[in-house]
């Protein structure tokens, strides 16, 4: 019997990483794409065709969330997991003693970045909990955790991945005794585009990230309880 998963943000890093992670463990993804001319998603479906659906996929906005959980509901009514992946970084220099703050930037990145994943899950809510594992994904960061928070800037990312913790507690207690979980990572540092342009002094390729979570994200159930785990590529407890 064919088990589904949906990875958002799967054109390229991390995301792209984790589809590659699910089809060798035999599942079919449903790979939601934002910039088709990156071209590598398409070159991981020629590898394996029968097993990921490209989809449009834009997290920030509702009518295109609402069409690719159509056409994912169209295909199937048990989807195992959502990987909700998708992010952009934004401003990180910004300062409360700037003489001028961008706020449409960081409401911008508090849309896709937080908000983003609250669309996807609400839209396919009904499919995972119809299914076996009943998982919810957020690939969070350890810049949304208030209790260690060292920054001086970086408030929209930062802002928008604490709104994802809180999203992730919030769906938890929802869905936890219908047997739903929900995992928050921090997937270390990892050499990515967030920044919209290649990070490459960071410790972790997206491979090396996207293993990790994926020997994590199949033994979830160890970490099932009154509230969602939040923990980094190692296993390691977060501070939320």
């Amino acid at each position: 019997m064919t088990k589904y998963a949906c990875v958002t943000g799967a054109d390229r890093g991390v995301g792209l990483a984790l589809v590659r992670e699910f089809v060798n463990r035999g599942f079919h993804v449903f790979a939601g794409q934002y910039m088709p001319h990156q071209g590598q998603l398409e070159a991981l479906k020629a590898e394996f065709p029968e097993q990921i659906d490209i989809v449009d996929l834009n997290v920030a906005d509702d009518a295109s969330v609402k069409a690719a959980a159509q056409l994912i509901l169209s295909k199937t009514d048990k989807l195992e997991m959502l990987v909700n992946n998708a992010a952009i970084l934004g401003k990180i220099d910004d300062s409360i003693l700037d003489e001028e703050m961008d706020f449409d930037q960081i409401l911008q990145v508090i849309n896709v970045s937080g908000l983003g994943a609250l669309r996807v899950t609400h839209a396919l809510i009904k499919a995972i909990l119809n299914s076996e594992h009943k998982l919810v994904v957020n690939i969070s960061s350890e810049a949304g955790s208030i209790g260690q928070c060292y920054r001086t800037g970086w408030y929209g990312y930062a802002m928008a991945k604490a709104a994802l913790n809180m999203h992730a507690v919030t769906t938890h207690n929802c869905i936890k005794e219908r047997g739903g979980q929900v995992l928050n990572f921090h997937p270390g540092w990892v050499k990515s585009y967030l920044s919209g342009t290649y990070t490459d002094h960071a410790t972790l390729t997206p491979e090396q990230s996207a293993a990790d979570l994926a020997k994590l994200i199949f033994d979830h159930k160890k970490y099932m309880g009154d509230k969602p785990a939040f923990i980094d590529n190692e296993g390691k407890t977060q501070l939320w």
